[in-house]
């Protein structure tokens, strides 16, 4: 999965993400006050910069360096930030982490079962003793309604086609992104594919038990009211809350 064309896009791509919810939902969960905050999958940071201007000492892990090339320009020279280029999978040099996130399903891109493992693992091993893990992903009934859907978009300095298909496993999808950027007088074209999967709340409760985590709490769509499995076709992002 590539970022190159699109991470200069993102923020305005992304401009309606409920990024303060994001932020809201971390303070509401946190077990314990933390002062400092693994953010894993930052993207171009909006979670990792408005959770630094909270206080927190926020470190932002990405695996695209066009990502973080973004994220450490629209920081400003934040000093309470460390931009790092990682892949979540094999998370290292972490240790004794007080909270570690990961959410807008970062996890979802995380495709293989294996890998999933391997994350969970390498966040479980990052962690201080108490400490807890937040994530998202998309429910399976959203991948289903999002799965076979065409979206567009059409702005002065660029246009975009974006493909939506339904994958060759259980809740796999496959994004096909076309994008018409306005470079001086004329528009480049750019194209990019990006792979996303998503497994059932058992699943993942499964998998973060067998990593070592203790106590795992699940929730829906930003609200602060545990579900259980029999719930999660109700939602579209499941969030999940675990502890070492």
């Amino acid at each position: 999965m590539s970022y190159q064309y699109l991470a200069s896009l993102y923020d305005e791509l992304m401009q309606d993400a409920p990024y303060d919810m994001w932020v809201n939902f971390t303070e509401k969960m946190r077990a314990n006050p933390v002062q400092s905050i693994l953010d894993v999958g930052c993207g171009t940071g909006q979670i990792t910069r408005r959770l630094s201007q909270l206080g927190y000492h926020m470190t932002g892990v990405d695996l695209s360096e066009e990502m973080l090339t973004e994220a450490a320009y629209r920081s400003g020279g934040n000093n309470r930030i460390q931009w790092v280029k990682q892949d979540i999978r094999e998370l290292s040099g972490f240790v004794d982490q007080q909270l570690i996130i990961s959410y807008c399903d970062v996890i979802n891109y995380v495709t293989e079962k294996e890998d999933v493992l391997k994350t969970f693992q390498a966040i479980y091993d990052s962690l201080s003793p108490g400490g807890q893990f937040m994530f998202d992903v998309h429910s399976l009934n959203h991948v289903e309604k999002m799965s076979d859907q065409v979206y567009s978009e059409v702005q002065e300095d660029y246009s975009y086609i974006w493909f939506c298909d339904r994958g060759d496993s259980p809740g796999a999808m496959t994004h096909d992104l076309t994008f018409f950027i306005r470079e001086g007088e004329h528009y480049k074209r750019y194209d990019e594919s990006h792979h996303q999967r998503t497994y059932s709340m058992s699943q993942y409760k499964s998998w973060l038990s067998r990593v070592g985590f203790s106590e795992v709490m699940t929730y829906g769509d930003f609200s602060e009211t545990p579900i259980d499995i029999d719930q999660e076709n109700k939602t579209e992002r499941m969030f999940f809350v675990a502890k070492k």
